[in-house]
């Protein structure tokens, strides 16, 4: 949401209000589907396909930051979220894949939900932004991947 410096309220900006549009149209698709495999199935079908629409530095990063998470932690289910790529556990989302572009960003973010086992003290990141994503990047995402699904 947007507000003005006199305190007073915008409304959503145009990429807030694609993605709720974004996730209402996932909602709605996922109700369709039949059983729980052709959920799954369609679910992660639906995750490359946005993958590929993706502009070239964020595609190939989400590509990465996809063949990590599901290595590191094949209990996490893909699935779209808000229209970007978010990985779930039991149907609740513990980690996504930002894009730059989508929201008109100098950077690409993986973010983790408030389910991600993460915790560190009284502070800890719930996000992580990329800008290029090496081997060393992917070995990290791995470890955050293991650690947030305990």
């Amino acid at each position: 949401m947007t507000s003005t410096d006199d305190g007073s309220y915008e409304g959503f900006t145009a990429e807030e209000r694609a993605a709720m549009k974004d996730h209402a149209r996932e909602m709605k698709t996922a109700a369709r589907r039949r059983s729980n495999a052709d959920k799954a199935a369609e679910a992660e079908r639906d995750v490359l396909a946005k993958i590929a629409e993706m502009a070239d530095s964020d595609r190939v990063m989400a590509e990465r930051v996809h063949a990590v998470v599901v290595a590191a932690a094949p209990a996490l289910a893909p699935k779209l979220w808000y229209g970007m790529p978010a990985y779930a556990l039991d149907g609740k989302v513990v980690c996504f894949f930002q894009s730059a572009e989508k929201f008109k960003a100098r950077y690409a973010t993986l973010g983790f939900s408030d389910l991600a086992q993460l915790d560190e003290g009284t502070m800890w990141a719930a996000g992580f932004a990329l800008t290029e994503v090496t081997a060393e990047v992917e070995e990290r995402i791995g470890a955050l991947v293991k650690r947030a699904v305990g």
